[in-house]
């Protein structure tokens, strides 16, 4: 597992604990915090016994379940073109698209992006997922109906959504998800650590050489 991936993984699991903290720190800054009158104020969602559902169990979504085991919830789902063989050693249950949007606490969209994903999670998708869903998006913005995505969070059919990606990049300042107090949106920032920056760096160069000597490349797109 190179430094990109590890750096992945880290950066799902801790958008999908803090969804609250823009909120939280602006309520530091302006003056919000006040009592504990209401012990619910600006509570997350447990990872443990929830179930967590991975879209696309690559590296990066075996990474993340692997990591994920950890915080003990009663259930991995993933769904994919087919079953992983390597995702027994974590007890993750292939299932159906549907049955991971209809079953699953948190969403982790873990794709590579191909014609067939562009636009998937749309009105549909979202109204299939629990009200209490929290929806994270690391992967690339064009898999996700960004005008679906905010009337789902408006109308409360899911509960928040953590995106470090978007369509377009930058996001326009201006952008109705901007405006939603139960979404997090980083700059595409889910690698940048200088440790997998260089890394990133270095695999490149290394494709780049083995292209011009004719060698097989170390990393290839699969187009």
């Amino acid at each position: 597992m190179d430094y990109m991936h590890v750096r992945m993984t880290v950066y799902s699991i801790t958008i999908l604990m803090c969804v609250h903290f823009p909120v939280a720190f602006d309520a530091v800054v302006n003056g919000g915090w006040g009592t504990w009158d209401n012990a619910q104020y600006l509570c997350g969602k447990e990872v443990k016994n929830s179930v967590i559902g991975i879209v696309g169990m690559g590296r990066i979504g075996f990474a993340t379940a692997q990591r994920l085991k950890a915080f003990k919830p009663s259930r991995i789902l993933y769904s994919g073109n087919s079953p992983k063989e390597y995702a027994k050693e974590i007890d993750a249950e292939y299932v159906t698209f549907d049955d991971l949007l209809k079953e699953s606490d948190f969403v982790i969209i873990c794709l590579s992006v191909n014609p067939g994903n562009v636009g998937l999670f749309n009105a549909e998708a979202f109204k299939k997922m629990k009200k209490s869903a929290i929806f994270i998006n690391t992967s690339r913005g064009v898999v996700v109906n960004q005008d679906d995505l905010y009337k789902a969070l408006t109308l409360g059919q899911i509960y928040a959504a953590g995106l470090d990606v978007t369509t377009p990049e930058p996001l326009p300042r201006d952008n109705p998800l901007l405006t939603l107090p139960n979404v997090i949106i980083t700059p595409h920032i889910g690698t940048a650590t200088e440790r997998a920056r260089g890394a990133m760096a270095e695999l490149t160069a290394k494709n780049i050489l083995a292209g011009i000597k004719g060698d097989p490349l170390p990393s290839p797109v699969h187009m």
